[in-house]
């Protein structure tokens, strides 16, 4: 079977990469005038991106050798030095982002892999409201397959050239020429074969994780867009997420040309880490940390190119900008590889910048902040009010006008993922440091020191003033531990709601093969 014409002349124009649509001269901020939007209603765009896995350490304060985007950002809106998520991992801290809810009260977790229809979503209060809404996520956990389409007139895979059930994961991850050729012939008798074709084409060639692709794709659909509709944009950009392989000229800003050469060589299997069967060298870590911030970088590029979109189709000044991380990452430290079995400060701390609208002072917020307090914030600041989001949100705004700080953040991992019944099925016989990760764990952190709980009965006090959180002080300063337990507790009892039953979505093949290579599974 042969296809003998391009993907230009089969696809259209909302399938193609915004770069197909201008003249051969042209260059993405160099067209025409700008489709004119007009003021709307008065009521401000909202753009809330993603950094996935971008952690506090290498992001907070933004810096401008690292990220000179987001700290120009922080220099025209406000930057939240101390913003944290309430989970360790994708899914729950989506959730919160989502509905304003701790992980006790949405039920989306390790055990129950799907956001429930009972809360309402952000996308969804907006779309009530008026608001046209888009949605683009890089990570495969954020998709209608785990409940996190709800709300958006247009929801895109990013990982897909061309929107389409059949996931073309498989040829991509085949070994050898033979192994390829069958995964695709299997694939042309599934859906339409050409948008197959185009889909297995991009995932080959991509040199990214398809943030080039994304931002591509919303600047075409902001110059072509009609009506004078406010919108809510969501974009996950998940580069910094395992595996870490920036563009060589990212990489190359943290690393040497030889050093990089030596880290794309070094093995990036955290679950493997994790129960010993390879190790990693202070240099090894050093190495993937450059790569890390490499990712970081090239994100921050992505942007700056989102912004000039943004400028160019004339909607910068009515548009209130969020970028923030779901959740951080280990890279070493505490002796963990990702973001799994723990609630350590690199996990949990995140970076935070709102520009636009009522946030253009260039201040640094220094109170505590959690990511679900966006909910009522966003609803503050654009004026939409629906009853049922906000009833059922546990967060607290930080609109300039808010005068009621927080004295405490909290965290919980409700289920580790995979679990150790998994990584005993695919590793066999376990170490007993592995073993102990199948608990629960819990945390608060104040001004006084951060308190972390175990199902099991472990606990760990890091009080304020000691650097990092390497040694527990739970037996030195036992009426410190046992204040911040019951505060832990007290909190529990306030937000906990009745948890779903079942383990939640089923999970498609070539879904699972992609949380696998995530480190998932």
């Amino acid at each position: 079977m042969h296809y003998a014409v391009s993907v230009r002349q089969l696809l259209p124009y909302d399938e193609l990469p915004y770069a197909y649509a201008m003249t051969p001269d042209s260059s993405p901020h160099e067209t025409a005038e700008p489709h004119p939007v007009g003021d709307g209603d008065g009521r401000p765009n909202v753009v809330l991106v993603v950094m996935d896995t971008a952690r506090g350490v290498d992001t907070v304060p933004a810096d401008a050798d690292v990220t000179p985007t987001l700290a120009s950002l922080a220099d025209a809106g406000t930057e939240f030095t101390r913003a944290y998520t309430s989970a360790p991992w994708t899914l729950p801290a989506h959730a919160s982002l989502f509905t304003g809810l701790y992980t006790a009260a949405h039920g989306a977790h390790g055990g129950h892999t799907y956001l429930d229809t009972d809360h309402e979503t952000l996308p969804e209060a907006f779309q009530s409201a008026g608001y046209e809404t888009v949605g683009i996520s890089n990570n495969c956990w954020i998709t209608g397959e785990f409940g996190f389409d709800r709300g958006f007139e247009r929801f895109r895979k990013g990982w897909q050239y061309v929107q389409s059930d059949v996931d073309t994961g498989a040829v991509v991850r085949a070994t050898g020429v033979s192994n390829r050729l069958t995964s695709v012939k299997k694939l042309l008798t599934t859906g339409n074969p050409v948008s197959t074709l185009a889909n297995v084409v991009y995932e080959r060639l991509r040199e990214d994780d398809g943030a080039a692709r994304t931002t591509d794709w919303v600047d075409g659909w902001l110059r072509s867009r009609e009506g004078d509709r406010p919108f809510f944009l969501f974009c996950n950009y998940i580069e910094p997420h395992i595996p870490y392989d920036p563009p060589r000229a990212y990489a190359e800003r943290f690393l040497s040309p030889a050093a990089v050469d030596a880290a794309r060589q070094l093995r990036q299997a955290p679950r493997a880490f994790d129960v010993g069967e390879y190790e990693l060298s202070d240099r090894d870590w050093e190495l993937l940390r450059g790569l890390y911030r490499g990712e970081i970088a090239y994100v921050d590029a992505q942007l700056d190119r989102l912004r000039e979109s943004l400028r160019a189709a004339g909607e910068w000044e009515q548009t209130v900008v969020v970028v923030v991380g779901d959740h951080g990452e280990n890279i070493g430290e505490y002796g963990f590889f990702g973001h799994q079995y723990n609630l350590h400060e690199n996990l949990l701390h995140v970076p935070l910048v709102i520009a636009g609208g009522p946030f253009r002072d260039g201040d640094q917020y220094e109170q505590y902040v959690q990511l679900l307090d966006l909910v009522p914030t966003l609803l503050e600041t654009t004026g939409v009010s629906v009853s049922k989001l906000s009833m059922q949100c546990q967060g607290q705004s930080v609109h300039p006008s808010s005068t009621t700080p927080r004295t405490a953040v909290y965290a919980e991992h409700v289920q580790p993922r995979p679990t150790v019944a998994a990584l005993e099925t695919r590793f066999g016989d376990l170490p007993a440091t592995v073993r102990q990760f199948d608990r629960s764990l819990r945390a608060i952190r104040t001004d006084q020191g951060t308190y972390i709980r175990g199902s099991d009965g472990s606990q760990w006090l890091y009080p304020a003033g000691e650097a990092g959180e390497h040694h527990d002080r739970t037996d030195r300063r036992p009426a410190l531990a046992a204040r911040l337990d019951t505060r832990l507790d007290d909190w529990l009892g306030s937000v906990e709601r009745d948890q779903p039953t079942g383990s939640g979505a089923e999970v498609s093949a070539a879904t699972e093969q992609r949380l696998a290579e995530l480190g998932y599974l």
